[in-house]
């Protein structure tokens, strides 16, 4: 069984906020594939169904998202799941150019709290993230206020093409592998930027 979920806050307050573009992300999984709702429990909102064949789990931390972590420990504790190969993460990434995607096999949490309480409660930086570009916060800007505000309408059609994209890349990871997917995906991404030039290239090309 895959385990795949979306970072976001639960309030209605923070719907299509930049830091909840893996909830909105998710969303986008449950309609692509038909996966039924299956209520609350472990502190999240979940659903079971199929992917290409295989059993996937997908979940919306309810914890807020600097305690993310306790939401997936559970889910990972009780269905056993392999979490270097078959936990997958969708959330926001102030590092990436905005409307851009990443797939990374590990890694730092960088300044994402969501991601420093999953690695912390799991233990480890080994597992998959589909990393969604937000861009960086304005230079005097608080990062907290930054992430808690919704896109500029431009931006978040951008976002949006990312997360309609979101449900091939998961398909991807599962019936090719994280390899396989990094190299669709990624690869398009490097080309999208540069066809922008010297300016769309970020650091977090990794």
């Amino acid at each position: 069984m895959y385990l795949i979920a979306g970072l976001g806050n639960p309030d209605r307050k923070y719907h299509k906020t930049k830091h909840n573009a893996g909830f909105d992300s998710v969303d986008e999984i449950i309609e692509r594939f038909g996966i039924p709702k299956g209520g609350i429990a472990m502190k999240g909102l979940y659903g079971k169904g199929l992917i290409a064949g295989e059993k996937v789990m997908i979940v919306k931390p309810l914890t807020y998202m600097n305690l993310s972590g306790h939401c997936i420990r559970a889910f990972t504790d009780y269905y056993k799941i392999d979490v270097p190969e078959r936990l997958i993460v969708i959330y926001d990434d102030v590092d990436l150019p905005v409307g851009s995607v990443r797939i990374r096999k590990n890694g730092s949490a960088g300044s994402h709290n969501g991601m420093k309480s999953i690695i912390e409660q799991l233990g480890t930086k080994d597992f998959i993230r589909i990393r969604i570009g937000i861009g960086p916060k304005p230079e005097r800007a608080d990062l907290a206020d930054y992430v808690l505000a919704p896109f500029s309408k431009e931006d978040r059609k951008k976002v949006e093409e990312v997360m309609r994209l979101t449900p091939d890349i998961v398909e991807k990871i599962i019936t090719s592998g994280v390899s396989g997917a990094m190299n669709v995906y990624n690869k398009k991404a490097e080309k999208t930027d540069e066809s922008t030039g010297p300016a769309g290239k970020s650091p977090a090309l990794l």
